[in-house]
């Protein structure tokens, strides 16, 4: 079993690698990023602070302000008023943002047919479940672990554990 995930842990980086390549592909046929793509695409729902848009990412939010800065400056997206929270203002899309949103989108619908082809629904279904299952097990045992070194005293405290990464489901049940 051990073996078997570490060998499948090792096929989602190869997968992840290939669809990050595949991103800035499609993201830089229309003059963007993979990094803007995502930011843009994490607003386009609804208006969010930096903060929340990083954690839903995944990644530091000092990252992902500058590049809302970049989109703000490019006229791709503009900062709000938080009726919230006065100091954390809410990042949105201007309609040049969604325009190119939108192209890109539909670069990736395009791409995503031409990758499935000869997959079944019901597997990438399939996929997807396990997928979500393996992360929430790894965030349980990343918690867990978390919890045990800090009983032990060799938590971040005590300068031996490095505080990881959690998922986009686990950042997303973080409050404000």
């Amino acid at each position: 079993m051990a073996e078997e995930l570490a060998l499948l842990v090792a096929d989602v980086f190869e997968a992840a690698g290939a669809l990050r390549r595949a991103g800035e592909a499609l993201a830089g046929a229309e003059g963007q990023t993979q990094a803007r793509w995502q930011l843009m695409s994490v607003v386009s729902e609804e208006s969010l602070p930096v903060a929340r848009a990083a954690r839903r990412l995944g990644v530091a939010r000092q990252g992902v302000q500058r590049i809302a800065n970049e989109l703000v400056r490019d006229g791709l997206a503009e900062f709000r008023d938080n009726p919230d929270h006065r100091t954390s203002s809410l990042l949105a899309l201007t309609p040049s943002g969604r325009r190119a949103l939108e192209a890109i989108t539909a670069r990736a619908e395009a791409a995503h047919r031409a990758m499935g082809e000869g997959i079944a629904q019901a597997d990438l279904a399939t996929l997807r479940a396990l997928l979500r299952r393996l992360t929430e097990q790894t965030d349980q045992w990343a918690e867990a672990e978390a919890e045990a070194e800090a009983e032990a005293g060799t938590g971040a405290e005590a300068g031996g554990a490095k505080r990881g990464t959690r998922s986009r489901a686990a950042a997303d049940r973080q409050p404000e």
